[in-house]
């Protein structure tokens, strides 16, 4: 039932992300001012992809709230296979064969490492001073990537804000999981935790973020590098903080992380792609209506 939900997330997600690009491109405009953003809010597919992104995190919170994060977050990974279909038709981005084996590769990836792999164990919260680390070290990683990937081509615009968005959705997602909990004992007590207001901040600044990544114009680039950067983060902090573990035989151990591994490398090629794809000229957008 969890893993029906993430995926249902994921789709949800491949399709606001083709449709908030499809807003961006119908402007002409990147939402990285306050004024262009604000331009972006009037527009029909705009708005039509960010009803499918709140749905999105309604079935991806539900999901969370039953499931572990160990293996809700890595089906998340479907949203850059589900996108490059959405792109073809909607906004009319080539599909390279490079791009379809990486969709294959992550869909046998990440069904192996379903099948096999049992995230057991764990909890709901971490103690204070762990997420204070944790957050601390995830805001020193992002700013290490703007700083190092800031400037320089479209495309290289498009990875770095998508992997810092994919970085902060990530935390999001896992501060999802204390504040549902507090959220069953009643509205008083979820507004009295500070995790209900730092979900809310990463996850709104990973928003800006993606809408910005989306804006220039790779959708394959931009949903691939959330994509990965999202359950890397969330994978971590499950088994680092909320002490989730494959609770299986060494051998069915190493079999799941295995497939998730190839999953990664099917959403790395995808990206990869469409970057040699632009280099040599092939994937240049224009903006449509």
């Amino acid at each position: 039932m969890t893993s029906a939900l993430a995926l249902g997330a994921a789709f949800l997600f491949a399709v606001a992300a083709t449709l908030q690009q499809k807003g961006a491109l119908a402007l002409g405009v990147s939402p990285d001012s306050f004024k262009s953003f604000a331009r972006l809010v009037g527009q029909r597919w705009w708005l039509a992809g960010s009803a499918a992104l709140l749905v999105g995190y309604v079935l991806q919170a539900i999901a969370l709230d039953h499931g572990r994060l160990s293996i809700i977050q890595p089906l998340l990974v479907t949203t850059v296979v589900f996108a490059l279909p959405l792109g073809y038709w909607l906004t009319e981005q080539s599909v390279s064969s490079r791009e379809i084996v990486g969709a294959v590769v992550v869909v046998a990836g990440l069904a192996v490492f379903a099948v096999v792999g049992d995230p057991a164990g764990g909890k709901e919260n971490a103690p204070n001073d762990e997420w204070a680390i944790a957050l601390l070290l995830i805001t020193v990683v992002c700013v290490a990537v703007f700083l190092a990937g800031r400037g320089g081509t479209a495309a290289k615009q498009a990875t770095t804000y998508g992997v810092i968005a994919g970085i902060l959705f990530g935390a999001s997602a896992c501060l999802v999981k204390p504040t549902t909990e507090f959220l069953h004992q009643g509205i008083s007590e979820v507004l009295s935790h500070w995790e209900l207001y730092a979900m809310a901040i990463a996850g709104v600044l990973a928003f800006v973020l993606q809408q910005v990544s989306l804006s220039r114009g790779f959708l394959a680039k931009s949903v691939a590098t959330v994509s990965v950067a999202n359950p890397v983060v969330s994978v971590l902090i499950g088994s680092l903080l909320f002490d989730e573990r494959l609770q299986r035989p060494l051998s069915h151990v190493l079999l799941a992380e295995a497939g998730l591994v190839v999953a990664m490398i099917g959403a790395v090629m995808i990206s990869s792609s469409h970057e040699t794809a632009v280099e040599a000229g092939q994937a240049e957008l224009v903006p449509t209506g």
